[in-house]
């Protein structure tokens, strides 16, 4: 019990991360900001594997980014976080609204080269495990409603 409590602890560090950043963003807006819009966030959460995490990386960096942007997916920010036991790699998306973020996903996964790469690394076995996706909906007082101008 008290090491799936260390343990679901751990996993809510990439979220703390996520949540600090739009917090000290939001510092430089003034108090009386406008009231949150139709802008949402996603928090994506990979589980990957130090073995290939090089390989990972370099998938992500020089094919996913590239193809996300064809589908105007706007990448916020990447971290990597690590605890005793496991390696994630985090992003955070910014969407317009929630019909966007729906559309531009089954976009980007039906796309031909993505799932041709998709195919190719497999050679360097499974490179993503347990994969969390979070939509992040402001709340009427959120302090601002963009992350980046």
């Amino acid at each position: 019990m008290r090491e799936a409590m260390s343990t679901n602890r751990w996993r809510m560090i990439p979220l703390g991360i996520a949540m600090m950043c739009c917090l000290a963003m939001g510092q430089a807006v003034a108090a009386d900001a406008p009231a949150a819009t139709g802008v949402i966030h996603q928090l994506r959460i990979y589980e990957i594997f130090d073995g290939n995490k090089a390989q990972f990386h370099a998938r992500f960096r020089d094919h996913a980014m590239r193809i996300m942007a064809r589908y105007d997916f706007k990448i916020v920010a990447t971290w990597e976080s690590k605890s005793e036991d496991r390696t994630e790699f985090v992003y955070l998306l910014e969407w317009p609204d929630k019909q966007t973020m729906d559309d531009r996903w089954a976009k980007f996964m039906a796309d031909r080269e993505w799932s041709d790469i998709k195919k190719a690394s497999r050679k360097y076995g499974a490179m993503v495990g347990e994969i969390e996706s979070r939509m992040l909906v402001p709340t009427e007082y959120s302090p601002r409603t963009q992350l980046i101008d």
